[in-house]
């Protein structure tokens, strides 16, 4: 419903794999979907935020169960977004976190393998539980106490940054906990800006001397036609920038935001943004074709909450 991805640029997000859904209009029609009678109602449904009805059934695509090698490195960044293009493109999942105020990168790769499972990898675990959730809670905890430490906190993070490998069946490698809380804005550019942007965006944390620890997530998916998907019409690539809860986001997130508006950049549905609907238009060419899909299912807008009556709303 709002677009959520994972990363691959060979790979949808997980609104592309619908392929039929039963959809419960405003007037109580109840209407099924399917790529066979109704694509472009399908294509529109496949996201949309709630506004065209309830989803009572969805039917998706999925493929037979495989199993993962999955690597995290620590690299330098420069290298990294050097070599961008070759690892997008040779990699199942590829993905990576930079750390501010520092050259460090935390690097994942994950391709399908024949090789058997580990199912106790205790790096793995100990990496995920401690490192990724318990010593990175208090390190933010040290920071929303006084953000003046934020930049050696980076730093800190950075250094501790563990390597290691793990094969594990694919729902066992994609799940990790995620303990500490935060603010998260994201937006999609074309894939091939994410260097540019990310270079620029080091730039205003460095210049700006934000006071940020959390590292920025980048990552990447395959293009598509759902008209209000944020990788309608383009490969994409992700930035996310975090900032753990209880500390001031709003000049960090600002500041970046800035630099999505220039570069073209459509704001991730489930995350913190500030674009209007007349700036939303411009950024999706099917938006029109929606509007007219959603005024047909819902005329009286039913389902318009007033964030979606803001961006939506006649």
């Amino acid at each position: 419903g709002t677009g959520t991805h994972g990363t691959g640029i060979g790979l949808g997000s997980i609104s592309t794999q619908v392929v039929a859904l039963r959809l419960v209009s405003a007037s109580g029609e109840i209407i099924e979907c399917k790529t066979t009678d109704s694509p472009d109602l399908l294509r529109a449904a496949q996201l949309s935020l709630g506004l065209l009805g309830i989803l009572s059934a969805i039917t998706l695509r999925v493929v037979p169960s495989f199993r993962l090698h999955y690597t995290w490195r620590r690299e330098d960044i420069n290298t990294v977004l050097a070599n961008c293009e070759h690892e997008r493109n040779h990699n199942r999942n590829f993905e990576f976190y930079w750390f501010p105020h520092t050259d460090v990168a935390l690097v994942k790769r994950m391709n399908i393998t024949d090789q058997p499972a580990r199912p106790n990898n205790l790096v793995r675990k100990l990496n995920d539980l401690v490192l990724e959730n318990g010593a990175f809670w208090l390190l933010s905890e040290i920071c929303r106490l006084r953000p003046s430490m934020s930049t050696r906190i980076a730093k800190l993070t950075g250094a501790l940054v563990s390597e290691g490998e793990d094969v594990n069946d694919s729902h066992r490698i994609y799940a990790t906990q995620r303990l500490v809380r935060f603010n998260e804005m994201e937006y999609s550019l074309p894939a091939d800006e994410l260097q540019a942007t990310l270079e620029e965006i080091r730039s205003v944390v460095a210049h700006e001397r934000i006071e940020v620890h959390f590292p920025i997530e980048c990552r990447y998916t395959q293009a598509d036609d759902i008209p209000l998907s944020t990788a309608f019409g383009r490969d994409s690539a992700y930035i996310a920038v975090h900032m753990y809860r209880g500390m001031a986001y709003q000049r960090y997130f600002a500041a970046v935001e800035a630099i999505f508006r220039r570069r073209g950049g459509r704001p991730h549905w489930g995350k913190l943004h500030t674009r209007t609907s007349t700036e939303l238009r411009q950024l999706y060419p099917a938006w029109d074709a929606f509007h007219t899909i959603r005024r047909q299912l819902d005329p009286h807008g039913l389902f318009l909450n007033p964030y979606l009556q803001g961006l939506f709303g006649d």
